[in-house]
């Protein structure tokens, strides 16, 4: 059951938390990359799609917390409920191809960062990386969730400050800034980026996790009124988070757009942080990497988690946690060793979570649809509708990708 809530405001806002666990998976390392990326080589051209990114994540987050709610059930376990074992080994294994991405992204982003901060080389920044991420998970498992979400959201606050310093130290143009809410696209590498930007914001692992988190954090409420406040407190739970991973996006985007663009090679996070070093000062600079170790922290922390609770869902396999942790940390240190161009890599990480996304998204808008599952909580039919939509648009998105990549 979840706990009693009252009308006061310090009880609601201490139910919020489990959708700021969400969020740091769209202000990971892989946003930097894909956002500088994006800032550096177009300008303010794929603004729109952080927009667009955004108000779809905050839909897609919002039913995943609702199906966790209502029906007591991860959306992994929930798959896995209306799964033959083979298909389960099937599903399990592209949501284990995504996590395992995900975990490189993060892992590569945390060892940059230690590099330009103290100089170390990036296999032994990856491995600090991942222990620091362990301890991260064992403060969850040993002191429970709420305490997770506390040092989450201060981390979170923290990649907030790092990343959108220099967007109030010098700000881009208010009409080259509305420009870039046109949607249009520039050539195959604008759409590449925009697949990129795209996956690295509706992230598979974290619509996933959110389903666990909501019920781990607030049980499984009986219909009535404590369900419909307990609904009514996540939206808002959801949209603040989403208000500042959003935020977080678009200023990472306009401060590349405005101090970045024409400065030579700056498309990498390293270059970029020596360009933000020379117009906007070491100050500036230091924060910006700050953020950068501190989304690699939280948000390779908060990837295991997901991926253990996918296992769990799909399988019904529960792997020690330091064991897993070493396992996808393999994947990560081995791409370090290999001298692997850590931008490209990250930014190619965030194409392939978005080929994930369908595997996620459409069975979710399904299952919350369904009112034999859900009740009166089903779906209203208008946001099914505009689910099926997000979702039909991402696997749009993904084969053109696919088409002007090859023949571009």
């Amino acid at each position: 059951m979840a706990p009693e809530i009252t009308s006061s405001g310090r009880t609601n806002w201490y139910l919020l938390g489990p959708a700021f666990v969400a969020a740091i998976a769209y202000v990971d390392p892989g946003n930097v990359a894909a956002n500088v990326s994006s800032g550096t080589q177009f300008g303010y051209l794929l603004l729109w799609v952080i927009v667009a990114a955004n108000v779809m994540a905050g839909l897609v987050q919002y039913l995943s917390a609702k199906l966790g709610l209502v029906t007591g059930r991860s959306l992994p376990e929930a798959i896995g409920d209306r799964m033959a074992r083979p298909a389960r080994l099937g599903y399990w294994a592209q949501a284990e191809i995504v996590a395992m991405s995900t975990d490189v992204a993060e892992v590569i982003g945390g060892a940059v960062a230690l590099r330009i901060l103290f100089g170390l080389p990036l296999p032994v920044g990856g491995l600090i990386t991942g222990a620091i991420s362990l301890l991260l998970l064992l403060i969850k498992d040993r002191r429970g969730q709420r305490l997770f979400e506390t040092v989450i959201t201060g981390l979170l606050l923290v990649i907030a400050v790092g990343f959108t310093a220099s967007f109030f130290v010098a700000t881009p143009p208010a009409g080259e800034v509305l420009g870039g809410l046109v949607p249009r696209f520039h050539g195959a590498e604008s759409v590449l980026l925009a697949a990129a930007i795209l996956g690295a914001t509706v992230m598979p692992h974290a619509v996933y996790l959110h389903s666990g988190l909501a019920r781990d954090r607030h049980g499984h409420p009986e219909p009535g009124p404590s369900r419909h406040r307990l609904l009514r407190i996540t939206r808002w739970d959801v949209g603040i988070a989403m208000v500042i991973a959003g935020g977080v996006n678009a200023a990472m985007l306009l401060v590349a757009a405005f101090n970045m663009r024409g400065h030579g090679d700056v498309g990498s996070i390293e270059a970029a942080y020596e360009a933000v070093r020379g117009t906007l000062g070491p100050t500036i600079a230091i924060l910006f990497a700050v953020g950068l170790l501190a989304s690699g922290l939280a948000s390779s922390s908060v990837g295991a988690y997901a991926g253990a609770m996918i296992m769990q869902g799909l399988l019904d396999w529960s792997v020690p946690m330091v064991v897993r942790r070493l396992l996808t940390l393999c994947p990560a240190i081995a791409l370090l060793a290999l001298n692997v161009d850590p931008t490209r890599t990250l930014v190619l990480s965030q194409v392939v979570l978005s080929f994930g996304i369908p595997f996620a998204v459409l069975p979710l808008i399904r299952l919350t649809a369904n009112r034999e599952l859900m009740g009166g909580d089903a779906n209203h039919h208008a946001t099914t509708v505009v689910g099926w939509v997000v979702a039909v648009m991402i696997s749009l998105l993904n084969v053109v990708l696919i088409y002007l990549t090859v023949t571009g």
